[in-house]
């Protein structure tokens, strides 16, 4: 299995604490120690499982809108976009779970024109105020479809730290990873008022692989 760039500093804290906390429960425990170490052993094991990268087959896209992230539909609606768009535009948010895989990746193919990041609260992620009141990060795409369609990592409650590797001027590839979210969290996609949506609330989307959404021809 794959580990993701990002587990390295947790991966040794997590290692340091298995071993520290396993010692101390067989000094003190004995035999009873394992009531403590198969715990221990569950969350160790969990946190490889956070940090793993699937191998999975990326297609080129042109019109088709990819989900990012795997997680779930909970949003699907028409709004203000105030940060870049500075429109209505239909808003798609898919929530991770901490189970879920949780790298970042970009939703449309085309050139990136603006990213900043914001610090923020730290609401839980599937609160509608969380996409302009939590810590995030925004990053615009200009796609091959000559659409701007604007995307939004969000910290949750327990996700408290977010990486993203873009910078204006790459070029983007629907699918491909941009970032990567730590523990729960959720991301939105604001798309142009005539975009045909695919998906529908509740869905459950794999990142890089599931179409959500086809943008209008050029």
């Amino acid at each position: 299995m794959k580990l993701h760039r990002e587990s390295k500093g947790t991966i040794t804290v997590a290692t340091i604490l298995f071993i520290v906390l396993g010692v101390l429960a067989i000094y003190f425990l004995k035999m009873w120690s394992l009531l403590i170490i198969m715990p221990l052993l569950v969350i160790y094991c969990l946190v490889f499982w956070f940090f793993r990268v699937p191998d999975r087959s990326i297609l080129d896209h042109k019109e088709n809108v990819i989900a990012p992230v795997d997680g779930k539909v909970v949003m699907i609606k028409e709004v203000e976009e105030g940060e870049f768009l500075n429109g209505k535009a239909i808003q798609v948010s898919i929530f991770m779970s901490p189970l879920n895989v949780h790298i970042c990746r970009y939703p449309v193919t085309g050139k990136v024109i603006y990213k900043k990041y914001h610090p923020g609260k730290y609401l839980v992620a599937w609160h509608e105020k969380s996409s302009t009141e939590n810590e995030r990060t925004t990053v615009a795409v200009e796609t091959l479809t000559h659409h701007k369609v604007v995307f939004r990592q969000i910290a949750g409650y327990v996700a408290r730290r977010i990486v993203f590797y873009c910078n204006e001027g790459d070029q983007a590839k629907a699918g491909h990873e941009f970032g990567f979210i730590k523990f729960g969290s959720r991301m939105d996609v604001f798309l142009p008022l005539d975009t045909e949506i695919t998906c529908k609330i509740g869905d459950i989307t794999k990142g890089g692989l599931d179409v959500i959404a086809k943008l209008k021809k050029s």
